[in-house]
C-alpha cells in the first residue's frame, strides 16, 4: 500500500506513460471524531487493525486491487473528524474538499457513541449539497460492533437510517472482523467500477454540449504518517500484549 504524504492537493494517481492506465477509484470516508474512520480504512487496505492513532490529519491512502477481474487503483482519503455544536455541526474544510474529489463517500457512525449517529443525517446533506446534480455513492458504516457492552445505538436504527437516506448499510468491527470490513468496501469498489470512468481531460462536456472545468479542490495537508511509522507502532502494541503475558 502507498501512502502519500505532503501533497496540496489531492492529485490522480501517476501513470506511467508507456503503460496501459489503471481505473482509479476515489472514496472519501467521513464522520465523527473517534469513530474509527482510519482504523476502518487501514483494516480494508492493509489487513491489519492498530487500536492507537494520532489525532486525525486527513490522510490519503492508495492500493492497486482487482475489482471484478480488473486491475484498479484505490485511493481511500481519510479525513479529520466532525462535531456537534450548539449551532448545528462543524466540519473542517478538508471534508468537504474530499466529498468534491471522491466517486463515493462512506459515512462512519460509532454504535457507542449516540452523538456520532446523529451527525449522521446533518453529513449526509453536506454530501447532498456539495455533490448536487454529480452526487457521488454513499454507504453507511456503523463501527465497534464487538463493543456490545458500550452499545449506544440500536442495532435496528442504523438500517432505519439506511433506508430514509438511500443507501446501503453494513454494521461491522474494525477490530475484530476484517471479511466485514473488507465486503462493505469491496463492494461499494464494484458498484463504481461499473460505472464509466471519468474524463481524464482537465475539462468534460456536459449533456448540452458546453464545457466544464473539472473540479480540482486544494486541501491543505499536513505531514501525513508513513508506513514505516503504522508499522511501528503495530509492533510496539504487539510487544505489550507480550509483556503483559509475560509478567502473568
Amino acid at each position: 500500500m502507498r501512502l502519500i504524504q505532503n501533497m496540496s492537493t489531492i492529485a490522480e494517481y501517476p501513470t506511467p506513460e508507456y503503460s496501459v492506465p489503471n481505473r482509479v477509484i476515489k472514496i472519501a470516508v467521513i464522520g465523527g471524531s473517534g469513530v474509527g474512520k482510519t482504523a476502518l480504512v487501514v483494516r480494508f487496505l492493509t489487513r491489519r487493525f492498530i487500536g492507537d492513532y494520532e489525532r486525525n490529519a486527513g490522510n490519503l491512502y492508495s492500493r492497486e486491487v482487482q475489482v471484478d477481474g480488473e486491475q484498479v487503483i484505490i485511493q481511500v482519503q481519510d479525513t479529520p473528524g466532525a462535531e456537534m455544536t450548539d449551532n448545528g455541526i462543524s466540519v473542517p474544510d478538508h471534508v468537504t474538499c474530499s466529498v468534491q474529489w471522491a466517486d463515493a463517500v462512506v459515512l462512519v457512525y460509532s454504535v457507542t457513541d449516540r452523538r456520532s449517529f446523529d451527525l449522521i443525517d446533518q453529513l449526509h446533506q453536506l454530501v447532498v449539497r456539495t455533490g448536487g446534480a454529480n452526487m457521488p455513492p454513499v454507504i453507511l458504516l456503523a463501527n465497534k460492533a464487538d463493543l456490545l457492552h458500550l452499545r449506544r445505538v440500536d442495532s435496528q436504527q442504523g438500517p432505519l437510517l439506511a433506508g430514509t437516506l438511500g443507501c446501503s448499510f453494513y454494521e461491522v468491527s474494525a477490530s475484530e472482523d476484517y471479511n466485514q470490513v473488507h465486503g462493505a468496501f469491496h463492494r461499494l469498489c464494484c458498484q463504481l467500477a461499473k460505472q464509466p470512468p471519468p474524463a481524464s481531460s482537465s475539462t468534460q462536456t456536459s449533456a448540452s454540449g458546453a464545457t466544464e472545468k473539472r473540479r480540482s479542490p486544494l486541501i491543505p495537508r499536513p505531514k501525513s504518517p508513513n508506513m514505516q511509522d503504522l508499522k511501528r507502532r503495530f509492533k510496539q502494541a504487539l510487544s505489550a500484549k507480550v509483556r503483559t503475558v509475560t509478567s502473568v
